[in-house]
Protein backbone atom coordinates (compact mmCIF):
# COMPACT_ATOMS: atom_id res chain seq x y z
CA UNK A 1 0.00 0.00 0.00
CA UNK A 2 1.41 3.17 -1.23
CA UNK A 3 2.12 6.87 0.88
CA UNK A 4 -1.55 8.50 1.38
CA UNK A 5 -2.49 10.75 -0.45
CA UNK A 6 -3.54 14.77 1.17
CA UNK A 7 -5.00 17.23 -1.80
CA UNK A 8 -4.55 20.94 -0.57
CA UNK A 9 -6.70 23.45 -2.02
CA UNK A 10 -4.94 26.90 -2.43
CA UNK A 11 -1.09 27.56 -2.28
CA UNK A 12 -1.48 30.60 -0.18
CA UNK A 13 0.92 29.88 3.22
CA UNK A 14 -1.21 27.63 4.79
CA UNK A 15 -1.40 25.25 1.79
CA UNK A 16 2.11 25.77 0.89
CA UNK A 17 3.64 24.74 4.27
CA UNK A 18 0.95 22.10 4.90
CA UNK A 19 2.61 20.38 1.61
CA UNK A 20 5.52 20.88 3.08
CA UNK A 21 4.93 19.48 6.54
CA UNK A 22 3.02 16.33 4.71
CA UNK A 23 6.06 15.43 2.42
CA UNK A 24 8.26 15.72 5.61
CA UNK A 25 6.36 13.39 7.38
CA UNK A 26 6.59 10.82 4.18
CA UNK A 27 2.71 11.57 2.91
CA UNK A 28 1.77 12.45 -0.68
CA UNK A 29 0.57 15.50 -1.50
CA UNK A 30 -0.87 17.92 -4.33
CA UNK A 31 -1.25 21.54 -4.24
CA UNK A 32 -3.72 23.02 -6.58
CA UNK A 33 -4.38 27.01 -6.92
CA UNK A 34 -6.99 28.36 -9.55
CA UNK A 35 -3.42 30.90 -10.57
CA UNK A 36 0.23 30.42 -10.60
CA UNK A 37 2.20 28.96 -7.70
CA UNK A 38 2.86 31.00 -5.94
CA UNK A 39 -0.44 32.89 -6.70
CA UNK A 40 0.60 36.88 -6.42
CA UNK A 41 -3.29 37.66 -5.94
CA UNK A 42 -3.44 35.53 -3.02
CA UNK A 43 -3.82 37.14 0.53
CA UNK A 44 -0.35 35.79 1.41
CA UNK A 45 1.20 37.62 -0.67
CA UNK A 46 2.58 40.49 0.47
CA UNK A 47 5.59 41.88 1.74
CA UNK A 48 5.39 41.86 5.29
CA UNK A 49 3.61 39.88 8.14
CA UNK A 50 4.24 40.62 12.10
CA UNK A 51 5.85 37.76 13.92
CA UNK A 52 4.57 37.83 17.67
CA UNK A 53 3.56 35.12 20.47
CA UNK A 54 2.94 37.66 22.91
CA UNK A 55 -1.06 38.47 24.19
CA UNK A 56 -0.74 40.48 27.08
CA UNK A 57 -4.03 39.18 28.73
CA UNK A 58 -4.04 35.42 27.57
CA UNK A 59 -0.90 33.17 29.29
CA UNK A 60 -2.82 29.70 26.81
CA UNK A 61 -2.93 31.86 24.01
CA UNK A 62 0.62 33.18 24.57
CA UNK A 63 2.17 30.14 25.45
CA UNK A 64 0.48 28.09 22.54
CA UNK A 65 1.78 30.81 20.19
CA UNK A 66 5.39 30.75 21.74
CA UNK A 67 6.63 27.95 19.56
CA UNK A 68 5.70 30.04 16.22
CA UNK A 69 9.47 31.63 16.82
CA UNK A 70 11.34 28.69 16.66
CA UNK A 71 8.86 26.70 13.97
CA UNK A 72 10.13 29.84 11.75
CA UNK A 73 13.54 29.58 12.51
CA UNK A 74 13.33 25.86 11.31
CA UNK A 75 11.77 26.82 8.74
CA UNK A 76 14.52 29.00 7.33
CA UNK A 77 16.96 26.39 7.89
CA UNK A 78 14.93 23.84 6.03
CA UNK A 79 14.50 25.98 2.96
CA UNK A 80 18.25 27.82 2.98
CA UNK A 81 16.31 31.14 2.74
CA UNK A 82 16.39 34.01 4.55
CA UNK A 83 13.05 35.78 5.40
CA UNK A 84 12.79 36.00 9.61
CA UNK A 85 13.87 39.54 10.14
CA UNK A 86 14.22 39.10 14.06
CA UNK A 87 13.78 43.11 15.09
CA UNK A 88 11.34 42.28 17.52
CA UNK A 89 7.86 43.87 18.26
CA UNK A 90 6.79 46.33 20.62
CA UNK A 91 3.40 47.54 22.03
CA UNK A 92 1.61 49.81 23.19
CA UNK A 93 -0.07 49.03 26.71
CA UNK A 94 -1.77 51.18 29.84
CA UNK A 95 1.09 52.10 31.98
CA UNK A 96 -1.25 50.71 35.24
CA UNK A 97 -1.61 47.06 33.33
CA UNK A 98 2.03 46.35 32.50
CA UNK A 99 2.74 44.35 35.15
CA UNK A 100 0.42 41.94 34.93
CA UNK A 101 1.10 41.74 31.20
CA UNK A 102 4.35 40.99 32.43
CA UNK A 103 3.12 38.39 34.50
CA UNK A 104 1.42 36.95 31.95
CA UNK A 105 4.51 36.53 29.66
CA UNK A 106 6.54 35.15 32.74
CA UNK A 107 3.61 32.58 33.09
CA UNK A 108 3.78 31.56 29.47
CA UNK A 109 7.42 31.44 29.52
CA UNK A 110 7.89 34.46 26.85
CA UNK A 111 10.88 37.42 27.19
CA UNK A 112 9.25 40.33 27.89
CA UNK A 113 10.59 43.63 28.91
CA UNK A 114 9.03 46.75 29.94
CA UNK A 115 10.59 50.72 27.81
CA UNK A 116 9.48 54.04 28.89
CA UNK A 117 8.11 55.28 25.26
CA UNK A 118 10.53 57.73 24.63
CA UNK A 119 13.23 54.49 24.03
CA UNK A 120 10.79 55.07 20.81
CA UNK A 121 11.23 58.68 18.97
CA UNK A 122 10.08 57.74 15.96
CA UNK A 123 6.53 56.38 17.01
CA UNK A 124 3.77 57.65 18.76
CA UNK A 125 2.26 55.54 21.62
CA UNK A 126 -1.43 56.76 23.26
CA UNK A 127 -1.41 58.64 26.26
CA UNK A 128 -0.11 56.45 29.28
CA UNK A 129 1.92 53.85 27.20
CA UNK A 130 4.28 51.62 28.23
CA UNK A 131 6.28 49.88 25.76
CA UNK A 132 6.10 46.10 26.00
CA UNK A 133 9.36 44.73 24.35
CA UNK A 134 8.98 41.06 22.65
CA UNK A 135 12.68 40.52 21.54
CA UNK A 136 11.68 37.21 20.20
CA UNK A 137 9.29 38.33 17.44
CA UNK A 138 10.14 40.54 14.42
CA UNK A 139 8.72 40.39 10.42
CA UNK A 140 8.11 37.65 8.14
CA UNK A 141 9.31 38.39 4.57
CA UNK A 142 5.88 37.04 3.52
CA UNK A 143 6.75 36.91 -0.20
CA UNK A 144 9.98 34.55 0.47
CA UNK A 145 8.32 32.65 2.29
CA UNK A 146 6.12 31.59 -0.44
CA UNK A 147 8.68 31.23 -3.00
CA UNK A 148 10.70 29.22 -0.85
CA UNK A 149 8.43 26.57 0.08
CA UNK A 150 7.58 26.33 -3.43
CA UNK A 151 11.19 25.62 -4.94
CA UNK A 152 11.75 23.19 -1.85
CA UNK A 153 8.01 21.42 -2.85
CA UNK A 154 9.08 21.23 -6.67
CA UNK A 155 12.17 19.66 -5.93
CA UNK A 156 10.55 17.13 -3.30
CA UNK A 157 9.44 13.96 -5.03
CA UNK A 158 6.28 13.19 -3.09
CA UNK A 159 5.15 16.46 -4.07
CA UNK A 160 2.88 17.74 -6.88
CA UNK A 161 2.13 21.41 -7.40
CA UNK A 162 -1.00 22.20 -10.06
CA UNK A 163 -1.38 25.62 -10.89
CA UNK A 164 -4.10 27.10 -12.90
CA UNK A 165 -6.73 24.67 -12.36
CA UNK A 166 -10.14 26.56 -11.05
CA UNK A 167 -12.08 24.45 -8.28
CA UNK A 168 -15.63 24.62 -8.91
CA UNK A 169 -16.57 22.22 -5.56
CA UNK A 170 -15.65 20.47 -2.57
CA UNK A 171 -17.41 17.20 -1.39
CA UNK A 172 -16.53 17.36 2.01
CA UNK A 173 -18.05 13.74 2.85
CA UNK A 174 -16.71 12.16 -0.29
CA UNK A 175 -12.88 14.15 0.29
CA UNK A 176 -13.49 14.91 -3.68
CA UNK A 177 -12.62 17.95 -5.16
CA UNK A 178 -14.36 19.12 -8.57
CA UNK A 179 -12.39 20.78 -11.25
CA UNK A 180 -13.39 23.62 -13.66
CA UNK A 181 -14.40 21.25 -16.67
CA UNK A 182 -15.87 18.39 -15.15
CA UNK A 183 -12.58 16.27 -13.57
CA UNK A 184 -12.60 15.28 -9.98
CA UNK A 185 -9.29 14.35 -7.78
CA UNK A 186 -9.85 12.40 -4.54
CA UNK A 187 -7.37 11.82 -1.71
CA UNK A 188 -7.14 10.33 1.45
CA UNK A 189 -7.38 13.51 2.77
CA UNK A 190 -8.15 16.95 1.31
CA UNK A 191 -7.42 20.93 3.17
CA UNK A 192 -9.33 23.59 1.80
CA UNK A 193 -7.16 26.60 2.43
CA UNK A 194 -7.92 29.23 -0.18
CA UNK A 195 -8.33 32.43 1.94
CA UNK A 196 -11.52 34.64 1.61
CA UNK A 197 -12.70 32.33 -1.33
CA UNK A 198 -13.15 29.34 1.15
CA UNK A 199 -16.50 30.30 1.78
CA UNK A 200 -16.98 29.31 -2.08
CA UNK A 201 -15.93 25.90 -2.14
CA UNK A 202 -17.09 24.75 1.26
CA UNK A 203 -19.94 25.03 4.12
CA UNK A 204 -17.00 27.04 6.71
CA UNK A 205 -18.48 30.19 8.91
CA UNK A 206 -16.07 33.05 7.54
CA UNK A 207 -16.11 36.66 7.51
CA UNK A 208 -14.06 38.75 5.03
CA UNK A 209 -12.74 41.78 5.54
CA UNK A 210 -11.07 44.44 3.22
CA UNK A 211 -7.99 46.08 4.92
CA UNK A 212 -6.09 49.14 3.21
CA UNK A 213 -2.60 49.92 4.27
CA UNK A 214 -0.41 53.20 3.66
CA UNK A 215 3.04 52.73 2.60
CA UNK A 216 5.94 55.21 2.96
CA UNK A 217 9.32 56.30 2.28
CA UNK A 218 11.56 57.99 5.24
CA UNK A 219 13.90 60.90 4.37
CA UNK A 220 17.08 60.28 4.08
CA UNK A 221 18.28 61.83 7.10
CA UNK A 222 16.29 59.54 9.29
CA UNK A 223 17.03 56.67 7.59
CA UNK A 224 18.95 55.66 11.00
CA UNK A 225 15.97 55.75 12.91
CA UNK A 226 14.60 52.53 10.99
CA UNK A 227 17.94 50.43 11.13
CA UNK A 228 16.89 47.61 13.00
CA UNK A 229 13.38 49.35 14.43
CA UNK A 230 10.46 46.88 15.33
CA UNK A 231 7.24 46.18 14.28
CA UNK A 232 5.31 48.24 16.29
CA UNK A 233 1.69 47.82 17.44
CA UNK A 234 -1.24 49.67 19.40
CA UNK A 235 0.13 53.19 18.24
CA UNK A 236 -1.88 56.45 17.67
CA UNK A 237 -5.52 55.37 19.20
CA UNK A 238 -4.35 52.46 19.91
CA UNK A 239 -5.71 50.61 16.42
CA UNK A 240 -2.52 51.17 14.24
CA UNK A 241 0.38 48.60 13.83
CA UNK A 242 3.46 49.67 11.56
CA UNK A 243 5.97 47.62 10.33
CA UNK A 244 9.25 48.54 9.52
CA UNK A 245 11.17 49.20 6.33
CA UNK A 246 14.22 46.72 5.76
CA UNK A 247 15.08 43.97 2.76
CA UNK A 248 13.85 46.37 -0.28
CA UNK A 249 10.20 46.91 1.70
CA UNK A 250 8.74 50.01 2.78
CA UNK A 251 7.37 51.30 5.84
CA UNK A 252 4.07 49.84 6.06
CA UNK A 253 1.47 51.17 8.56
CA UNK A 254 -2.22 49.29 8.82
CA UNK A 255 -4.79 50.19 11.02
CA UNK A 256 -8.73 48.69 12.29
CA UNK A 257 -9.78 52.44 11.42
CA UNK A 258 -9.02 51.20 7.88
CA UNK A 259 -10.80 47.68 7.96
CA UNK A 260 -14.12 47.06 6.38
CA UNK A 261 -16.32 44.07 6.81
CA UNK A 262 -17.56 42.98 2.67
CA UNK A 263 -19.49 39.88 1.25
CA UNK A 264 -16.61 38.61 -0.65
CA UNK A 265 -13.28 39.30 -2.38
CA UNK A 266 -15.12 39.73 -5.20
CA UNK A 267 -17.91 42.75 -4.55
CA UNK A 268 -17.31 45.86 -5.95
CA UNK A 269 -14.49 47.65 -3.98
CA UNK A 270 -14.62 51.01 -2.82
CA UNK A 271 -11.98 54.13 -3.05
CA UNK A 272 -8.95 52.95 -1.28
CA UNK A 273 -7.53 56.49 -0.81
CA UNK A 274 -10.47 57.86 0.55
CA UNK A 275 -9.90 55.26 3.62
CA UNK A 276 -6.54 56.92 4.50
CA UNK A 277 -8.36 59.48 5.70
CA UNK A 278 -9.78 57.41 8.27
CA UNK A 279 -5.67 57.74 9.59
CA UNK A 280 -4.17 60.23 11.51
CA UNK A 281 -0.72 59.68 10.98
CA UNK A 282 0.77 62.33 13.15
CA UNK A 283 -0.96 60.22 16.02
CA UNK A 284 1.02 57.25 14.75
CA UNK A 285 4.43 58.82 13.46
CA UNK A 286 6.63 61.21 14.42
CA UNK A 287 7.76 64.15 11.75
CA UNK A 288 4.81 62.25 9.74
CA UNK A 289 4.98 65.24 7.22
CA UNK A 290 8.46 64.27 6.00
CA UNK A 291 7.37 60.91 4.79
CA UNK A 292 6.34 60.27 1.25
CA UNK A 293 3.31 57.94 1.01
CA UNK A 294 4.25 56.19 -2.40
CA UNK A 295 1.19 53.60 -2.22
CA UNK A 296 -2.22 53.06 -0.55
CA UNK A 297 -3.32 49.28 -1.13
CA UNK A 298 -5.98 47.11 -0.60
CA UNK A 299 -6.63 43.10 0.34
CA UNK A 300 -8.60 40.96 1.58
CA UNK A 301 -8.91 38.62 4.60
CA UNK A 302 -10.88 36.45 6.25
CA UNK A 303 -11.40 34.92 9.81
CA UNK A 304 -13.62 32.39 11.67
CA UNK A 305 -17.11 33.93 12.46
CA UNK A 306 -17.56 32.31 15.36
CA UNK A 307 -14.09 33.34 17.01
CA UNK A 308 -12.70 36.34 14.86
CA UNK A 309 -9.50 34.23 14.87
CA UNK A 310 -8.36 31.57 12.74
CA UNK A 311 -10.10 28.09 13.34
CA UNK A 312 -9.31 24.75 11.25
CA UNK A 313 -12.80 22.82 10.87
CA UNK A 314 -13.34 19.46 9.90
CA UNK A 315 -16.35 19.24 7.71
CA UNK A 316 -16.24 15.84 6.75
CA UNK A 317 -14.37 12.40 7.59
CA UNK A 318 -10.95 13.32 6.34
CA UNK A 319 -12.00 17.31 4.90
CA UNK A 320 -10.19 20.22 6.72
CA UNK A 321 -10.70 24.08 5.78
CA UNK A 322 -8.76 26.78 7.13
CA UNK A 323 -10.30 30.30 5.89
CA UNK A 324 -8.57 32.37 8.09
CA UNK A 325 -5.48 34.93 6.28
CA UNK A 326 -3.86 37.68 7.01
CA UNK A 327 -1.13 38.39 9.94
CA UNK A 328 -2.86 35.88 12.36
CA UNK A 329 -3.55 33.52 9.57
CA UNK A 330 -0.18 33.97 8.47
CA UNK A 331 2.08 33.67 11.61
CA UNK A 332 0.24 30.30 12.69
CA UNK A 333 0.57 28.42 9.46
CA UNK A 334 3.17 26.40 10.45
CA UNK A 335 1.18 24.91 13.25
CA UNK A 336 -1.68 24.66 11.50
CA UNK A 337 0.04 22.15 9.19
CA UNK A 338 1.50 20.22 11.97
CA UNK A 339 -2.21 19.44 13.03
CA UNK A 340 -3.06 18.23 9.59
CA UNK A 341 -0.24 15.89 9.45
CA UNK A 342 -1.68 14.70 13.16
CA UNK A 343 -4.82 14.33 11.90
CA UNK A 344 -4.27 12.71 8.61
CA UNK A 345 -1.58 9.86 9.97
CA UNK A 346 0.96 8.25 7.98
Amino acid sequence: MGAKHVIVVGAGVTGLLTAVRCALAGLRVTVLDRGPIPNPTATSHVEQRVLRAFDPGDVAATRSAAVLHRRWLALEELFGTRFYRRVGVVTGWPADAAGAALETARAAGVPVSVAEPEEYPHLRFPAGSAVLVEPDAGVLLADRVLHAATRWLRAHPLAELRPDLVVRSVDAAAGAVRLDGGGTTRGDAVLVAAGPWSGELVDVPTKVHRQTTVHLDPPADLAHRWAGAPSAGRLGDGRAWLVPPGEGTRLKISSAALCREVGAPADEGDDAARWTDHLDLSSVLADHERYTVVAVRTCHYAVDARTGGGALDRIGPATWARAASGGDGFRTAPVVADRIVEEVGT
